[in-house]
Formats: C-alpha cells, structure tokens, sequence
C-alpha cells in the first residue's frame, strides 16, 4: 500500500468529523486495526478499500493517491476551467485588491507561457512551472497553517518545515532555469532562446490584452524590492 493511503484514509474520517469508533464499526473491523491503517503500520486488503471508497463515497484511485479527484477521474487541459471562466470561485467580495491583483498576476502568466511555447523546451517549462507551482502552494500553505485547527493530513510534507522546504526547492528550480537559458553552457537552446527577443513595443502587439498588466504587475514587484 502508497504512502498516500493512510494519510487520506485519515482525512476522509477528519472531514466527516466522526471517530475511529465509529468508522471501525460501519466498516465491521476493529478500532485498533483501523489505527494502524491509518498510521500505516499495517496494509489493508482489497476488500477493505472497495468497502471504505464506498462508505466516503469516493473512488478506490483517490483513496490510493492515484487521482486527485474523489470521482477518480483524471483531467485533461480541456477540463481545467479557465481563469476567467464564471461561477463563484471567480467572484471574489470585499476589497477590490485581490480581484485586482489577481488579475495582473493571471494576465501575465498568459504572457509567461506563451513566452515558453515559443521555447519550447520541456526542461525550462517544466522547471518555470514547478517554480510558479510553488510558490502558490507556499502562500496557500501559509493561510491554512494560519488557523491552527486546519487538519494537516491535506499535506504529506510536515507543517513546521514546508516553508524552509518549499523555498529552497523553489531556489533550486530558479537555478535551473538560469542555467537552461544560459546560452554559452546551452549552446543546444541557443537558437530557441533568440525567439525571446522582447521589448514593450513588441509585447504591446503581441500581446495587447496583457501587457498592462505585466507591466503594472513589473511596477509593483520593484517597488516592493526597493523598499
């Protein structure tokens, strides 16, 4: 059994806010042997995963960490809703900050990836990618810890050292980035990297929908540099 069993085992119990005692009995084993389980000292058998998909109501791929989704399926890019898209994940209330600031971030990623097409080189999207990625998962993983009731058992890596963590993989990634567009230790890319030949002139038209916000969003980064 993955690593992953045990802890959204564990998860799925906390969500229902109901105990072990309780599982153990609609699952028909005891509450010593549903502790294991979840602690992973001991692996369960098939029976015992079909029995809890259908009890949690998920499928036995999410259970074992094999998809992200409870349903089990897998997303393609077609079922990724855009970032605009309606429905009220996009209607953010209040201070008109956030909706602002989303925004620009979201306008220029649009130029950033489109940038990475034009590349292509699957080292230098991959590692721009995870940079990104981590850095939303550093500042989501900030707001959960800060109430701290929040059930870790959504995370595998400890909540005491994610930040250190997640940082100094985001510092290696850059690195790699840095030495990926390094066209005198990358001669292969070289001619790749040419197609990044950028000016505020050339991304005004190729870009007319974005480059406000790129540049706005160039502002308020130095400025918050300079300070």
């Amino acid at each position: 059994m993955n690593s992953d069993f045990p802890r959204i085992l564990t998860l799925l119990r906390k969500e229902r806010g109901i105990s072990q005692k309780q599982v153990a009995a609609e699952l028909n084993i005891s509450q010593a042997l549903l502790s294991h389980y979840e602690k992973g000292i001991r692996e369960c058998g098939l029976d015992f995963v079909v029995k809890t998909a259908d009890f949690y109501n998920v499928s036995c791929d999410y259970l074992l960490g094999r998809s992200p989704e409870r349903t089990g399926v897998t997303l393609s890019v077609e079922d990724i809703p855009e970032a605009d898209a309606t429905g009220k994940e996009n209607k953010l209330k209040g201070s008109i900050l956030p909706t602002l600031n989303k925004k620009l971030i979201t306008n220029s990623l649009n130029i950033i990836f489109d940038l990475l097409q034009k590349v292509n080189n699957n080292d230098l999207t991959k590692e721009t990618s995870a940079y990104i990625m981590l850095c939303v998962y550093n500042v989501f993983r900030m707001l959960y810890n800060a109430n701290p009731q929040n059930e870790d058992s959504l995370f595998t890596v400890n909540r005491g050292i994610s930040g250190e963590l997640s940082m100094s993989q985001m510092i290696k990634s850059q690195a790699q980035i840095k030495l990926i567009l390094d066209a005198e230790s990358k001669k292969e890319i070289k001619e790749e990297t040419e197609s990044l030949s950028i000016s505020s002139a050339s991304l005004e038209e190729e870009y007319p929908m974005f480059t406000t916000s790129l540049f706005n969003l160039i502002k308020n980064a130095e400025s918050a540099i300079e300070e």
